[in-house]
């Protein structure tokens, strides 16, 4: 370790690491473009610009090693001038578009604009215009004029995921960032690059016009697309006289499972949580009430009681697949994790993406939940009724032979609801918060739960109400019935918020 001193205060930084990263890592704030942590750095934008005692001119932080007894300055007249200068330079061919820019309050270029208070130009001549709305492929679109070459994105292509599709065009002045002839952005990872881009030059053609960032509500999850459960951010907004809407969801940062980005899939995986959101409680095909069939749940459990198999879904968190197994437990009946077509061949790689499409398979094995084939099959020959919970398809069972009861409780509408006797909405996804683990065995913590104008209510509120024990929360199961499992042993729910944690499947 290495004392420096910054803007007269000591710290303490990893001796040879990069002055930028130990001035961020201490919530020092350090103009910057073309580093990033993940690409390391490159030295373009001579944004970071710092004064080191003994040096006799300014040098840029993402290319200086820490040494011990350093004496650096971040802010000053002379310091400033000079940033003051970068960002002129910055500035002179750039459009100022930001009214119009998808990108306008999250755009660093910005916030170092209002921060300097650079606001009258200087320049006498002309600005060197470049193309608009360039279709990158892959969901991209470049607009050229606001680009400020800070190359992380053709850094992205060329060293994360080894498409190479990017480069930069000319020189000087005229220099832009485009493709190379036939040969557009195709790889899935390609949307990372507009959450790279530190200025409004590479959007996202799903999200573009569509809404303002800051009427935006951030709340974190974790991806259900596959079985990495990456961590996201969920941004919604509710406008006047209408439901929550989701708009995107954007990679968020953890080290353990996915670092700093998601596959273009699951970023693209929100439009099923605004879709088909607010479809009504069935009963034999007909539309009831949700109070209504709330009751009829209750019914058709108590009829049936031992002769019932409960079919789950590996989308459930942890926290309802225990309550649904203290449920079988109470009453006798069946319990089965059993799923076909979660394993898709074609759909993982080396990088994030999983052949394995099931977020929450781990948790069966946790918990101890049979999902053979074999053992589905002889519980489904002895049952009189069937509840799918989590699931919105029927093929399995019926193509088993069952023709007796049917009722599921789903968050997505079903293609098909005439042969069921009950159908019932429970919350999605984003509207629940829950524990899942991951292919790695990292448990990891949801927290969204965005409010809907729907009645749906969670599956832990509707197993509260069937099981009598006004344990509806994540936090009630965990304090009352997960503690109890070895595997989970060790495990500090306030704990799970903040961080994932490995466990030993």
């Amino acid at each position: 370790m290495a004392n420096i001193t910054v803007d007269g205060k000591v710290i303490m930084a990893q001796d040879g690491a990069l002055l930028i990263e130990e001035l961020l890592a201490n919530n020092i704030n350090i103009p910057h473009f073309c580093y990033h942590p993940s690409l390391g750095k490159d030295g373009n934008c001579r944004m970071c610009m710092v004064e080191i005692e003994g040096q006799k001119r300014p040098q840029i932080a993402c290319d200086t090693p820490i040494k011990d007894g350093m004496i650096i300055r971040t802010k000053g007249a002379n310091i400033d001038r000079v940033k003051r200068s970068m960002l002129e330079l910055e500035l002179i061919n750039h459009p100022i578009d930001c009214p119009i820019c998808d990108q306008a309050g999250e755009c660093e270029l910005q916030n170092y604009y209002m921060d300097v208070g650079l606001y009258d130009s200087r320049l006498s001549t002309p600005k060197v215009h470049g193309q608009k709305r360039v279709d990158l492929g892959a969901n991209v679109v470049l607009d050229q004029e606001r680009c400020v070459l800070c190359t992380r994105c053709v850094r992205f292509t060329k060293n994360i995921t080894k498409t190479n599709e990017l480069g930069v065009l000319s020189r000087a002045d005229h220099s832009v960032i485009t493709t190379f002839p036939n040969n557009p952005l195709h790889n899935p990872y390609a949307m990372n690059i507009v959450d790279l881009c530190p200025v409004g030059a590479l959007t996202s053609k799903d999200f573009r016009f569509k809404q303002r960032v800051w009427f935006l509500k951030s709340q974190e999850a974790i991806c259900d697309r596959c079985a990495r459960g990456c961590s996201i951010f969920v941004d919604h907004h509710k406008e006047k006289y209408k439901d929550e809407m989701i708009y995107r969801y954007r990679p968020r940062f953890n080290d353990k499972v996915n670092g700093y980005f998601i596959c273009d899939v699951g970023r693209l995986s929100y439009t099923k949580e605004n879709d088909n959101r607010n479809f009504h409680p069935h009963i034999r095909g007909k539309i009831s009430e949700y109070e209504y069939a709330e009751g009829k749940l209750l019914r058709l459990i108590k009829r049936h009681l031992s002769k019932t198999l409960i079919l789950l879904s590996s989308t459930l968190s942890l926290e309802e697949m225990v309550r649904l197994q203290k449920l079988t437990k109470l009453y006798g009946m069946k319990l089965s994790g059993y799923e076909e077509g979660n394993n898709d061949e074609s759909f993982g790689d080396t990088f994030l993406k999983c052949n394995d499409l099931s977020p929450n398979a781990r948790s069966f094995k946790v918990l101890g939940i049979n999902s053979t084939k074999e053992s589905f099959r002889e519980d489904l020959s002895a049952v009189d009724f069937v509840l799918l919970v989590g699931r919105k398809d029927t093929a399995l069972v019926q193509q088993s032979g069952f023709d007796k009861s049917l009722a599921m409780l789903c968050a997505y509408c079903p293609s098909a609801s005439d042969e069921l006797e009950l159908l019932l909405p429970i919350a999605s996804h984003t509207a629940r918060a829950g524990t899942f683990i991951n292919n790695d065995g990292f448990v990891q913590y949801s927290k969204c739960a965005i409010t809907h104008n729907s009645e749906h209510k969670t599956l832990l509120e509707l197993l509260g109400t069937i099981l009598g024990d006004n344990i509806f929360t994540c936090k009630d199961v965990w304090d009352e019935e997960l503690v109890a499992f070895d595997t989970l042993a060790g495990i500090d729910y306030h704990a799970l918020q903040n961080t994932s944690l490995k466990i030993v499947l």
